[in-house]
């Protein structure tokens, strides 16, 4: 099949090229940064971004759409709101869009486990908020989606914002493992290769117009894969928590939003609703 991936340089969507490209599926990479692995003659890629004018080259004839490109970081996102709106929510809607244009049968779009979180800052709101468009172009239009809802990804091309490989690079600078976060913090730490994995079996027909939670088998203490690392190294000196409060982040699990209810202020004395209706239509006489 024919198959745009936006964002197929970065880390998530480069493993999925890779894969896709063992299963000789032609693919396009969309991303504003070169790809960092070699392309197959059944591959080409297109140096632009979500906002440019020139999104139509790149979804003209494709089957499917991975959307992997946009605003990735938490903290980022806390850093630039407006640009974390316009790239995760503004891209994504003028890519659906062009999905009706070109006739695309799915939209496969990377979300996060926490759309259904307290935490998450503005990535969280700009993810849900894609989301819910997803869903409404689905309703309106009958296009396929599929989302996939990543957790804790690491592995292989991390960038700086991924905590796995920033753990391992301090440690490989300051011969020994630090850990900016509290001890207590849980995850559920899957490799990106798998989850590469896990995207190519979204693909499938019987994960139309369905949620995917891209995430580990088991919830892992912080403080186990510390230890791990810890082994891998060699080291002897103590782990060091400096028992930081990780902003944005969930300390045990992402699931914990809660629906805003409202209330409702009361008058003794409203306006009837006959009252209201004749002052409308006399001022229209």
């Amino acid at each position: 099949m024919n198959i745009l991936v936006t964002g197929g340089s970065g880390f998530l969507g480069s493993h999925l090229v890779d894969e896709l490209i063992k299963k000789n599926h032609k693919v396009t990479i969309l991303d504003k940064h070169l790809p960092t692995i070699k392309l197959s003659k059944k591959s080409r890629f297109i140096k632009s971004d979500l906002l440019s004018k020139n999104l139509n080259q790149a979804v003209k004839n494709q089957d499917i759409i991975f959307h992997y490109a946009g605003i990735s970081g938490i903290a980022e996102s806390m850093l630039n709101p407006k640009l974390t709106a316009d790239y995760n929510i503004i891209g994504t809607i003028r890519l659906l869009e062009l999905c009706l244009k070109f006739n695309v049968k799915r939209f496969i779009f990377a979300s996060t486990v926490y759309v259904n979180s307290e935490d998450g800052s503005f990535y969280k709101s700009s993810k849900r908020a894609a989301e819910d468009f997803i869903q409404e172009y689905n309703k309106k239009y009958d296009l396929e989606f599929t989302i996939l809802r990543f957790g804790t990804i690491y592995g292989l091309r991390a960038n700086k914002e991924n905590s796995i490989n920033n753990i391992i690079n301090t440690a490989l600078r300051k011969k020994r493992v630090i850990y900016a976060g509290r001890k207590k913090n849980i995850r559920e730490y899957i490799n990106v290769k798998d989850a590469a994995k896990i995207a190519l079996k979204a693909m499938s027909k019987k994960y139309r117009n369905r949620y995917i939670k891209v995430s580990g088998r088991n919830k892992v203490p912080v403080s186990k894969a510390l230890k791990i690392i810890k082994k891998e190294f060699g080291f002897s000196s103590r782990i060091l928590y400096k028992n930081k409060k990780d902003v944005g982040h969930y300390t045990v699990s992402p699931n914990n939003f809660k629906i805003k209810k409202d209330i409702k202020i009361n008058f003794r004395q409203t306006i009837p609703f006959n009252i209201g209706i004749r002052e409308i239509i006399k001022s229209k006489l």
